[in-house]
């Protein structure tokens, strides 16, 4: 049986290859959140090289060599080591991130510390989530940027995983994708309301919303690009409808009240 440490390594480096899967939806959901996101850095980075940006939980990194790119100071935070581990691979090519086990829920990070602030993914993981943005609130500079990532709780995705990641099913799906397939460790998906309701009640100013990703089972898992592109035309009749909800990724760009 693999330790609770390798089980970690594997879910960061699962992250990694979501990018290059051979299944044409899967590979287009995660493409196009970190398209968004990258996007959304250039966007609201206050200048070139700015002072400090922060990562919670970084993942697979995808998104750090960016910000290494737009910002003197880099830090990625996660509260296991395990998760960090991957990251490391990164350090010799870009020497201005570092590296740090904390928990958002209570960080030991200093007030007004950082101009942009990314958490892609990562509420979800906790039921403290409206602690942790008032954490993020706080370690923000007075305008500074939070960049957030969350799956909603209504998604199609989020729906027919609860059924698909079951046991014993869960080896069904690994099959038919021929990839690795995992538990996705959410306990605490939200509602566009929930995450705005919770933003406002962190002193923040939301400055953009957007949501993405329409899932449908068995078209994406066996009409391959033709799937792809049903599922791509019915997405632009969904964006900005209340029907929207069934879309699997919420961003939000928002800023703390100075």
């Amino acid at each position: 049986m693999p330790t609770n440490y390798a089980k970690k390594q594997a879910l960061v480096e699962l992250q990694e290859t979501l990018y290059k899967s051979r299944n044409e939806t899967r590979r287009w959901l995660h493409c196009t959140r970190r398209n968004w996101i990258i996007s959304a850095i250039h966007k609201y980075a206050p200048g070139t090289p700015a002072e400090a940006a922060l990562e919670v939980g970084p993942g697979s990194g995808i998104y750090l060599p960016v910000l290494s790119k737009l910002f003197s100071k880099v830090i990625a935070v996660d509260i296991e080591h395990a998760y960090l581990e991957h990251v490391k691979l990164l350090l010799p090519k870009y020497q201005n991130i570092s590296l740090l086990i904390d928990d958002m829920i209570s960080s030991k990070l200093a007030d007004g510390s950082f101009d942009l602030v990314l958490c892609s993914e990562v509420i979800e993981h906790t039921k403290f989530s409206s602690t942790m943005l008032k954490e993020i609130n706080r370690i923000l500079k007075p305008g500074g940027i939070l960049i957030l990532s969350t799956p909603q709780r209504y998604s199609t995705l989020e729906l027919t995983a609860r059924f698909a990641l079951l046991p014993g099913i869960i080896q069904l799906v690994k099959w038919i994708y021929n990839e690795p397939v995992s538990e996705t460790g959410h306990i605490n998906l939200m509602t566009d309301i929930t995450v705005k309701h919770q933003l406002k009640e962190a002193c923040f100013e939301t400055l953009e919303c957007h949501k993405s990703g329409l899932y449908l089972p068995f078209i994406a898992e066996f009409f391959g690009i033709k799937g792809l592109q049903l599922e791509q035309w019915i997405e632009k009749q969904l964006i900005d409808r209340r029907s929207d909800k069934l879309l699997w990724t919420q961003y939000y760009v928002a800023r703390k009240s100075k």
